[in-house]
């Protein structure tokens, strides 16, 4: 069994990374650290917070560390939230709140259906005793719902509908979303390095 540390204290976060991974893979988060700051996401991309935040905790942990970093990003909306999507209607912003100001904004830009494209990217980067391994990346095409719907997922996931469905995220069962989403992409890619990774790499 390979263990992992993740770089983050987002419990949804982590329960859904350890359910794509799958048993053969042990996956702590940093809930058992309280003493390391939290790492400022000053990135310009998606790839470089994810880095950063990987690089920096694998410095100050012994373990192989892996930092997601990810969001949404909306066509009519110039690709916002992107890197902001996790504090885009404030620094503490819930998830309510932050998908509420999204749909404000959407109706505010009159965007209609065939205008409410979007799309999820993820990137994960593996770190160790502060030397980047590698990243890895995911992406998933969908659309914006008029309103939110289910109970699933965490995040935009109740008003992001994936191509090829007429459910949201939070309305798909957690295997579904797990074989199809951005982060079980980059996350597919992540347990094939892992697979070839050596002790001495």
């Amino acid at each position: 069994m390979k263990r992992l540390l993740l770089a983050t204290r987002n419990a949804h976060k982590a329960r859904e990374i350890q359910e794509i991974l799958g048993p053969e893979f042990e996956l702590r988060d940093l809930t058992a650290y309280p003493e390391i700051s939290e790492i400022v996401e000053s990135g310009k991309s998606f790839k470089e917070n994810a880095k950063l935040k990987a690089i920096a905790i694998s410095k100050e942990l012994p373990a192989l560390i892996i930092a997601d970093d990810s969001g949404l990003e909306v066509e009519a909306l110039g690709g916002a939230p992107g890197i902001y999507s996790a504090r885009y209607a404030g620094k503490n912003a819930t998830d309510e709140q932050n998908v509420k100001k999204l749909l404000s904004e959407l109706a505010g830009a009159g965007a209609k259906t065939r205008q409410r494209t979007a799309r999820f990217r993820c990137v994960i980067a593996l770190a160790r005793v502060g030397k980047l391994l590698d990243t890895f990346n995911g992406a998933v095409e969908g659309t914006i719902a008029d309103c939110p719907r289910g109970s699933h997922g965490f995040g935009y996931d109740p008003i992001f509908v994936p191509n090829g469905f007429e459910q949201t995220f939070a309305e798909l069962p957690a295997e579904v979303k797990n074989r199809m989403s951005h982060r079980a992409e980059a996350i597919r890619a992540l347990a094939a390095k892992l697979a070839a990774l050596k002790p001495s790499d």
